[in-house]
């Protein structure tokens, strides 16, 4: 009997041991899963909070040049750092005036594409544009500032030539175009008729006149009837129809 008993009371033993055990793996596993979903929780809240940093950058990115998406303005007030550079640049194949600097031959490729289908288009009537100079880096940009400065002063050289980071040529976006009619950049390419054609038609091919005449207090730069800008074919149809600069139609007038 006594036997019997003691092999019982090991029996419960035994059992209240394992279910103890059972009880602290059970233990365990519920810490180590709360360790496993906090971390987890940590992870993602960082990860959210990362992206939502990302978010507010690019938004400022977007936003510091521009009130609408996709146009880049650049002028004396909305600079372009000094690295700044085009996704995408190449040469349009276009003809280039002969005295072109090969170094600033490239422009953006959906402008190039866009310039390409302008000029074609002008050649159809009978007229021949010739493309001067489209891409410059900043520092190209600050040699041509420094040299005329060095020619007729800051002030002179202010109204025409723009100082480093605030030149629309760094874009990639812009292209001065005479023809075979006029190749000076000056305004006596106003009374061609190539400059006649390009007026009344480059806004159908996403290009405006970026510095026309009479906006000069808006733009901050003389008039320039050579500088073409691409814009896009809905955009330059709106600011040539309403007479406008890039800055009215942005909302970006100082």
């Amino acid at each position: 009997m006594r036997k019997r008993l003691s092999i019982l009371l090991l029996i419960i033993g035994l059992a209240a041991v394992t279910s103890y055990s059972k009880g602290i793996a059970a233990t365990d596993n519920i810490k180590l899963s709360t360790i496993q979903t906090n971390k987890l929780n940590i992870k993602q809240s960082a990860e959210a909070e990362k992206e939502e940093l990302i978010n507010e950058g690019d938004s400022y990115s977007n936003s510091k040049n521009t009130s609408k998406p996709g146009i880049l303005l650049v002028n004396r007030n909305n600079r372009l750092e000094e690295d700044y550079v085009p996704q995408s640049l190449r040469v349009p194949n276009v003809r280039f005036i002969s005295y072109a600097d090969s170094r600033v031959k490239k422009i953006d490729t959906s402008a190039a594409s866009a310039l390409e289908t302008l000029f074609d288009a002008a050649r159809e009537d009978g007229v021949t544009l010739l493309a001067v100079s489209g891409y410059r880096d900043y520092f190209y940009q600050e040699k041509l500032y420094n040299n005329k400065v060095s020619a007729v002063g800051q002030k002179e050289a202010d109204k025409y030539v723009a100082q480093p980071g605030a030149s629309e040529h760094q874009t990639g976006l812009a292209m001065d175009v005479l023809s075979d009619e006029y190749s000076s950049l000056d305004e006596g390419f106003e009374q061609t008729q190539a400059y006649r054609w390009i007026k009344n038609n480059c806004h159908k091919y996403g290009f405006i006149i970026r510095y026309p005449k009479g906006k000069e207090n808006i733009t901050g730069y003389n008039y320039e009837c050579w500088h073409l800008r691409y814009v896009g074919i809905s955009e330059a149809t709106e600011i040539s129809q309403k007479n406008i600069t890039l800055e009215e139609y942005l909302n970006k007038v100082e």
